[in-house]
């Protein structure tokens, strides 16, 4: 470990044993058999890799995101390096004291009041009361909570108990900051205030380590970032690579079997419910295809299991850039406009949004599809990633000049005059 580096981690593994269910044709007899025989076999068990061969280092002062699908290994590697769960395999060097926001809740007792917890947290990093006294004001007036610190913390709502405990820390005495997803639980001013205080903690010598699906944040906080997948580091460097990667081939839930044709790859449908994305289809006026231009009509056609019974679903869509950053959705309340928008025979589906003129500039862009119960507002089934498309330079405002990616993701479509002298 270099005298640089806060974290540094070499092979880190981390294996988890699990059972394997019972077949669901075993008979009920042969399942209590083998549960209470004393003589009889054990349940086979099997070895799941959460963490493989991790390797990095984090400088002093640095902050680094870290990004990756559900399931992919993010937590764990959060808990090991907040030493709640030992590594299987390998050796994780800290330098500092950590402090960690791991989920709501973490380090509080839940029959505690809001000050008593902020002592036991700062005790629990090592510091001492007074220097914890010295930092109160400024954490309960971060956490907005002044009115209820003699309340037993369990009795505060969640976005209540997210907002203490980041205040605690991200204000207490550590060199070292872990903070999962849980900022999501907050709102969306409170979320700006943790990522400039986030921004605060780094510019201050301490280092960061930040895991998020909001790829906005992770760009905006982290100028390096890890991409994990299937519990293996894919990609480690800077963020705008890192988020091209993640949206990329890798992310998607779709295959592309023909021009502008994606099929459903992944079988994780909500098949309890009985709806699901199966396919997606992009297309213009002339047909399917999957290169637009800036102002040319767009149509996604959606094809699955239960969309046609539309007094039970939304149909929803969310487009992001290369770099995981959504720019642009809608959710459909399923009632048909009249008269119907135009859209070619070969991109229609049970389910087809038209765009009259695409308000994007040229890049690289995803698509996520989702369905909503209507009456619940539940998530039903989401395919993210399953298609995607391009969009090209064109002289769209009849200029001479092409917009370029620079100018950010989103197509203006305006014009304008100039008053002329006299």
């Amino acid at each position: 470990m270099s005298s640089e580096s806060a974290v540094s981690l070499d092979q880190v593994s981390k294996y988890y044993r699990i059972r394997r269910a019972e077949a669901a044709s075993a008979p009920l007899g042969h399942v209590l058999r083998r549960r209470t025989g004393p003589r009889l076999a054990r349940a086979k068990t099997e070895e799941l890799a959460a963490l493989e061969d991790v390797s990095f280092e984090v400088a002093r002062g640095e902050a680094l995101g870290i990004i990756g699908r559900n399931g992919a290994g993010k937590s764990t590697l959060l808990k090991v390096l907040s030493r709640i769960t030992p590594p299987s395999t390998g050796r994780v060097v800290l330098s500092g004291r950590v402090g960690s926001l791991l989920e709501v809740g973490t380090g509080f007792h839940p029959e505690l009041t809001g000050r008593e917890n902020i002592f036991l947290s700062g005790a629990i990093l090592g510091m001492r009361r007074r220097e914890i006294g010295h930092r109160f004001d400024a954490i309960v007036e971060f956490a907005e909570t002044t009115r209820f610190l003699e309340t037993p913390v369990k009795r505060y709502s969640s976005g209540m108990y997210v907002r203490l405990a980041f205040a605690v820390a991200a204000h207490l005495d550590s060199e070292i900051l872990i903070v999962d997803e849980v900022l999501a639980v907050g709102d969306a001013q409170f979320q700006r205030k943790c990522l400039a205080a986030m921004g605060e903690v780094r510019r201050d010598g301490r280092t960061v380590l930040f895991v998020s699906h909001n790829m906005a944040a992770i760009e905006y906080l982290c100028p390096r970032t890890l991409y994990i997948e299937g519990g293996r580091v894919s990609f480690d460097g800077p963020t705008g690579s890192a988020l091209a990667a993640y949206s990329g081939a890798k992310g998607r839930t779709g295959a592309q079997t023909a021009v502008g044709v994606f099929e459903r790859v992944e079988e994780l449908g909500s098949t309890l419910s009985g709806y699901r994305v199966k396919r997606v289809r992009l297309g213009s006026d002339d047909g399917l295809q999957d290169i637009f231009r800036p102002g040319s009509p767009m149509h996604i056609a959606v094809d699955g299991d239960g969309l046609t019974n539309t007094d039970d679903v939304e149909v929803g869509f969310r487009i992001r850039s290369a770099s995981g950053v959504s720019v642009a959705g809608v959710r459909a309340v399923m009632r048909a406009p009249s008269p119907r928008p135009k859209a070619p025979a070969a991109a229609t589906g049970d389910v087809t949004f038209s765009i009259a003129r695409l308000p994007l500039n040229p890049g690289a862009y995803s698509l996520d599809v989702g369905l909503n119960d209507r009456r619940t507002d539940a998530e039903l089934d989401l395919a993210e990633h399953v298609a995607t498309f391009e969009v090209l330079a064109s002289d769209v405002y009849e200029s001479g000049y092409r917009p370029t990616d620079s100018e950010g993701p989103v197509f203006l479509d305006f014009s304008w005059f100039a008053r002329s002298g006299g």
